[in-house]
């Protein structure tokens, strides 16, 4: 799961901040700097679901508005998206809506 975590972060801070024709943003950027596996794989371990959620929800946040908010086509889907990532009620039950949410991302790039 901590691998999901991170790519989700790490795609979703990608739309954010990489730009056309610069250095790739990897995941030892600081950019990634408090969303890296280590960061991630600690708070599953505690069943830290809260935070896990919080952090998400602060990449996604920023990728809704490169995308240019949920307005558009692309913003209604990221947002309905995380919404079924802020709604897992356990990390178990995270699972399918962050697969989901990895994929959107990744397509997008």
């Amino acid at each position: 799961m901590e691998l999901t975590l991170e790519a989700v972060a790490l795609f979703a801070l990608k739309l954010v901040y990489e730009t056309e024709g610069a250095s790739p943003i990897l995941r030892d950027d600081l950019v990634m700097d408090g969303y890296e596996r280590e960061v991630f794989g600690l708070l599953v371990r505690q069943g830290d679901l809260a935070t896990i959620q919080l952090k998400l929800d602060e990449c996604l946040t920023l990728a809704l508005d490169s995308l240019g908010g949920p307005n558009t086509v692309m913003g209604r889907e990221l947002q309905r998206l995380a919404v079924d990532v802020r709604q897992a009620p356990t990390l178990e039950a995270l699972d399918a809506p962050l697969n989901a949410l990895k994929a959107y991302l990744k397509a997008i790039l």
